[in-house]
């Protein structure tokens, strides 16, 4: 019976068995295609996650044993092909974070048109439709007193409704761009925010803060519009019965945390199956990079909810103007 030998399939080599070997060429010959084998190296590098500081104590690795070689010491042009190779690897770092910086741009330059947007809707609710509702009290009132009194308690009644409905655009309207907001700042905002959350949700929201003062106009707005999100997920999602929102300084950061005792959630399985939560997540996630910031979430099915929000405080002097 015959027997076949196994070949054995060769693995493609790896990161840094590549890297020498396409540093070593680079050297020795110099070129074009050493050069491009670099740049590709540095895809590769970042499909693979490794950061700058791997890239860095790998390349001085390479360099040491070369220079630890007694055979002969590296000529002034050797040392300076080995820059240019790590220059070459380092080069789609440069443009994935310019890239970066481009998408942020822009990013909050669509927040502040949106928001723009919102103050326009928030006061033409406010305004426009108040106008309207004075003049049909006027109206009604006009009209019922040529009535007798019983259809004069049906008028009544309608103006009731009126009322209600005036209450309700008004609300609207502090939610969708409070006043308080541009006059007072983004906590006492907050404030009458979770006042209203917790009226209509039967919630107790608790606020601490040992913070004071204002901050620039885009972190109070990005600010305000997280712990909103945080606040309506928390009453129609987590069915919890208490939250607390906790606002500090420590250690350099300004601090923020929002949290439930509700039913909590598998955090991955929301953000990635396109639910309306998963996307909110995402947008108070992509609202705080936008400004430098950072969320943070911690949940679990059945111990509730705890997000954190976290600014560098040298943050605060990106953008000074206020909301005004």
């Amino acid at each position: 019976m015959k027997t076949r030998a196994k070949r054995k399939t060769k693995l493609p080599p790896t990161f840094e068995e590549e890297y020498r070997s396409a540093f070593g060429e680079y050297i020795q010959h110099g070129g074009e295609g050493a050069l491009g084998r670099a740049y590709e190296l540095g895809r590769r590098a970042i499909t693979e996650k490794k950061s700058l500081m791997e890239i860095a104590a790998l390349h001085h690795q390479v360099l040491h044993g070369m220079l630890a070689d007694g055979k002969r010491a590296m000529r002034l042009q050797e040392l300076s092909a080995a820059a240019e190779f790590l220059a070459e690897i380092l080069s789609p770092y440069e443009m994935a974070h310019r890239g970066v910086q481009d998408a942020i741009m822009a990013l909050r330059q669509l927040n502040e048109t949106l928001e723009e947007e919102i103050k326009r809707i928030a006061y033409a609710v406010h305004d426009e439709a108040g106008q309207l509702l004075v003049a049909a009290h006027l109206a009604l009132a006009d009209f019922a007193r040529e009535l007798l009194d019983p259809q004069k308690q049906q008028v009544a009644r309608i103006e009731e409704l009126l009322n209600q409905v005036e209450k309700q655009l008004r609300r609207y309207s502090h939610e969708l761009r409070p006043t308080i907001l541009d006059d007072l700042g983004w906590i006492p905002a907050i404030r009458f925010l979770a006042e209203g959350v917790s009226k209509r949700a039967n919630l107790s929201i608790e606020i601490k803060t040992t913070v004071a003062g204002r901050l620039p106009g885009p972190m109070e707005i990005a600010l305000y519009r997280t712990v909103q999100e945080a606040l309506t997920n928390a009453a129609k999602h987590s069915k919890a019965s208490r939250v607390w929102i906790r606002i500090a300084r420590k250690n350099g950061t300004f601090c923020c945390s929002i949290e439930d005792d509700g039913v909590g959630f598998d955090v991955r399985a929301v953000q990635s199956d396109g639910k309306r939560r998963g996307l909110g997540l995402i947008g108070m996630q992509e609202r705080l990079n936008a400004i430098g910031g950072a969320l943070s979430i911690d949940s679990a099915g059945g111990r509730g909810t705890r997000l954190l929000i976290q600014l560098p405080m040298e943050a605060r002097n990106a953008n000074s103007h206020r909301t005004r």
